[in-house]
């Protein structure tokens, strides 16, 4: 990590929203979403704003050797998003916490607010944590 990397950093990330990435399309092998509205689903909101505060954070760690995973997420999803809406992703890191980074999200759809609340990050060495993760996998129950 490098020192610029504080709070108060603030970011903005646009992405319109494709019908891929709707309920339906969440997990395809279950019949209860095929038949659920095509709008936005949460899970693929939740991954839209980890991607957001990877994209903010990366100039300010050794990226890719440093990486960071999603620890937390605290965040509503109050308003349907159909495909064609652009959601627009602001953020602030509001604290830094040794290798910990908290986030405060607010995004809307270009009509109404879908979300907001708080998101957590932890900074890793990729190398040593896809050892660990190898290592893990290896083991049987």
């Amino acid at each position: 990590m490098k020192n610029s990397l504080r709070p108060g950093l603030t970011f903005e990330f646009k992405f319109k929203v494709p019908e891929n990435k709707t309920v339906p399309h969440l997990y395809p092998e279950s019949p209860e979403f095929q038949v659920m509205p095509k709008v936005l689903a949460t899970g693929f909101m939740v991954g839209l704003f980890e991607w957001a505060c990877i994209q903010a954070i990366n100039p300010y760690i050794d990226w890719p050797e440093e990486q960071t995973v999603g620890i937390d997420v605290n965040l509503n999803h109050v308003a349907a998003t159909p495909p064609g809406l652009t959601i627009t992703v602001k953020g602030t890191l509001k604290k830094v916490d040794g290798r910990k980074l908290t986030f405060s999200i607010v995004a809307d759809d270009g009509v109404d607010k879908i979300s907001e609340g708080t998101h957590e990050r932890f900074v890793i060495d990729a190398a040593k944590f896809s050892a660990k993760v190898a290592a893990k996998g290896s083991r049987k129950p």
